[in-house]
């Protein structure tokens, strides 16, 4: 895989919809290219994807390295039909009601229906007003439906997905649209899989798209403790350099993937990614992160007696918008990391991790 497959993949796992609690679309998208890379793909009890690419070790020294990344999105759902026809709606995750107004949507019914977020226009808002965020209880969305036919199509609980369709900046150097967050995540998975067709590893690497990160960390819960495997690393996004915010809390676009450090990860796991990103000349920048990452990395550490973990980030600017945006190259970078890591793990590998 190069580049321009990668850039095919993103596109168009950015365009699908996968709101938390209604992500089958997406998982079907992500599905397909599984199965081109992977021995086996299924879905466990709780819904999320686990694809399976054997290893070469035998089964009495199997080993299980888990690479996790979460397929939702932020959205929003449905909860009242106004008698003049406009939809009341509540955030799927953390929405940001500054940049609702005027947004594009699909709201997903017994068919998909598209409408815009509208608010009361300036010109009827006090000065005072106008200098407010809008709160989401006094939001709306209009779809031109009268509320008789609406009831038809929709109705309290049906979730709403953004409209928003990614696009390439910079001679396709850049990426910006909706849910790459964490759809980021899930093309990486992709790319290490195709990478690990060229490497032989011993251990099982079981690629898992996860469920409902953004209102809980619920499904990977689940499959971690439904995996039990002998090392994990979540894959995920963090926040990009941004003009006016604090450059100790932001990492570069085009430096590499932000790789974790802290009481949330195995300090040996995370030692050892280091390392071989220096010894394959990848690019990387190291993230101090002093309490709970707030990704799937949590669920995983804490599953069961403790799972080593660790944490690949991809740099991202304007985080839970519709325009959130990265630099291709972190994304190609953070991948072939992923696989290099999945094609050094072996008993004796896991017993060195130990001793560090």
């Amino acid at each position: 895989m190069n580049k321009e497959n990668l850039i095919d993949i993103l596109l168009e796992l950015s365009s699908v919809a996968g709101v938390s609690g209604n992500e089958t679309a997406a998982l079907e998208a992500v599905r397909s290219y599984f199965d081109l890379y992977t021995d086996e793909v299924k879905l466990d009890r709780f819904g999320n994807l686990i694809a399976l690419k054997k290893g070469e070790a035998s089964a009495a020294e199997k080993i299980t390295v888990a690479l996790v990344a979460h397929v939702d999105e932020i959205g929003a759902m449905v909860t009242k039909i106004e008698p003049a026809g406009f939809l009341r709606f509540t955030p799927l995750g953390g929405l940001d009601p500054r940049v609702l107004p005027g947004q594009r949507v699909v709201v997903h019914g017994k068919k998909a229906i598209e409408g815009v977020i509208g608010a009361t226009a300036p010109h009827h808002l006090s000065m005072q007003d106008r200098e407010k965020s809008i709160p989401v209880e006094k939001l709306f969305i209009d779809t031109g439906y009268d509320a008789d036919t609406l009831k038809t199509i929709t109705g309290v609980g049906d979730t709403i997905s953004f409209g928003q369709k990614p696009i390439l900046l910079k001679n396709r150097k850049m990426i910006t649209g909706k849910a790459l967050d964490n759809r980021a995540g899930i093309a990486a998975l992709i790319f290490c899989a195709a990478e690990l067709a060229g490497l032989r590893h011993q251990a099982d690497i079981c690629f898992i798209a996860s469920l409902q990160e953004e209102v809980g960390l619920r499904g990977a819960v689940t499959a971690a403790y439904g995996l039990k495997p002998n090392l994990a690393v979540a894959v995920d996004v963090t926040h990009g350099d941004t003009p006016g915010t604090d450059d100790k809390k932001t990492y570069k676009l085009g430096a590499g993937p932000a790789l974790g450090v802290g009481p949330n990860f195995h300090p040996s796991l995370s030692f050892a990614m280091q390392q071989i990103a220096q010894e394959f000349n990848l690019s990387y920048q190291v993230e101090p992160i002093p309490a709970h990452s707030g990704t799937d990395a949590w669920a995983f550490q804490v599953s069961r007696e403790g799972i080593p973990t660790a944490l690949l980030s991809i740099p991202l600017r304007y985080m839970h918008t519709t325009v959130e945006m990265l630099c291709l190259e972190d994304l190609v970078t953070g991948s072939r990391l992923l696989a290099r890591l999945a094609a050094k793990v072996t008993n004796s590998y896991l017993e060195e991790l130990k001793k560090c």
